[in-house]
C-alpha cells in the first residue's frame, strides 16, 4: 500500500489488502484506500464482502471464471451466488453480535 502511495500509479491492484486486519484497523485502511483510489482505476481482490460494498462494479468469480457481474445491490437483487454469500455473511454477523451481547 505504501508503494502505491509513493508511486502515484494511475492503476492500483489491491490483493486482499485488509484480509488480516481487525475491524477497527480495516476501517482506517479502507478510508485511506478510498482516498488513494479516487480518480484511478482500482482492482480490489477480496473475500470480505465489506471490502467491495461500495465498488462501482463487482465481478464474482469461481475457479477463474466470471459467474456474475454488477454493483453490490444488483448482485444481491439477482439472488445468485453472490447474494447467497451476502445472506450467509449477514447471518454470521447477527450470530456474532448476539453472542457478544448475550449474558453468559
Amino acid at each position: 500500500i505504501a508503494r502505491a502511495v509513493l508511486k502515484d500509479a494511475p492503476i492500483l491492484i489491491l490483493d486482499e489488502a485488509t484480509s488480516a486486519l481487525d475491524n477497527e484497523t480495516e476501517l482506517k485502511i479502507k478510508r485511506a484506500l478510498d482516498h488513494l483510489a479516487r480518480d484511478r482505476t482500482t482492482f480490489v481482490i477480496a473475500h470480505r464482502l465489506s471490502t467491495v460494498r461500495n465498488a462501482d462494479h463487482i465481478l464474482y468469480m469461481e475457479a477463474g471464471r466470471v459467474l456474475e457481474r454488477g454493483t453490490f445491490d444488483e448482485l444481491v437483487a439477482s439472488g445468485g451466488r453472490f447474494a447467497a454469500l451476502v445472506a450467509a455473511g449477514e447471518l454470521q454477523d447477527e450470530e456474532e453480535t448476539a453472542a457478544a451481547v448475550s449474558p453468559g
